[in-house]
């Protein structure tokens, strides 16, 4: 298998471009893409044979859970349970954005996709090839970064062709990733307006504390 590339403009996606990508989805197929921070493994989380193929292809352990890739802050509400007023501050004021928020999944999405943690990880990204997919599809995608374990992520679709290029079928190319640092990461799952960073990325711990400031 050889990977198709797939040319689409970064700000405005071709709508048959996004209606191509979204039919190989459906099939069930991996599908690389841009976000803003790097590129990423897209699948439809409702297929778990597809998940499945995303574990394997990154030999990524079973108990990390996917990070969820949304539309809109209103799909975090269909998606997760008891979210707080930290969740709302930190979506008004990082998404869309390179902020993942870790919460309390609610039960449309299939355990497998949490990892069996009841937990997701959900990001609105800036970047509107996403955006416009999810959107199509109807449902989350998943954006796991689109690299091998143990090799360095890709901000250019050349960097997933030779990591990835013979093991998935379709690479949509939109270009350089807007960033190329990682997403912050905050757990949110506690409840009670807790919080804790789990990684710091492009926005800095101090940024997302002053806006949790009561």
């Amino acid at each position: 298998m050889t990977a198709e590339i797939l040319r689409v403009h970064p700000d405005e996606p071709e709508p048959h471009c996004i209606d191509q990508i979204v039919a190989s989805l459906n099939t069930g197929n991996v599908v690389a893409l841009p976000t803003d921070t790097f590129y990423g493994l897209a699948v439809d989380p409702v297929n778990l044979h597809a998940v499945d193929r995303i574990y394997d292809l990154k030999s990524r352990a079973r108990h990390k859970p996917l990070s969820l890739l949304i539309a809109e802050v209103a799909q975090a509400y269909e998606l997760a349970r008891n979210l707080d007023t930290a969740f709302d501050r930190l979506a008004e004021k990082f998404w869309p954005g390179p902020l993942t928020l870790v919460v309390k999944a609610g039960s449309k999405l299939p355990l497998r996709v949490t990892a069996n943690t009841g937990n997701l990880a959900l990001r609105v990204p800036e970047a509107a090839i996403c955006r416009a997919v999810v959107t199509r599809l109807g449902l989350p995608i998943t954006a796991t970064s689109a690299n091998l374990s143990g090799y360095p992520e890709c901000t250019h679709a050349n960097g997933v062709r030779e990591q990835l290029g013979d093991k998935i079928p379709l690479i949509v190319d939109g270009g350089p990733t807007a960033r190329s640092t990682a997403t912050t990461i905050v757990d949110l799952s506690g409840g009670g307006n807790s919080w804790m960073i789990l990684r710091e990325g492009a926005i800095p711990t101090h940024e997302i504390a002053l806006a949790l400031q009561h």
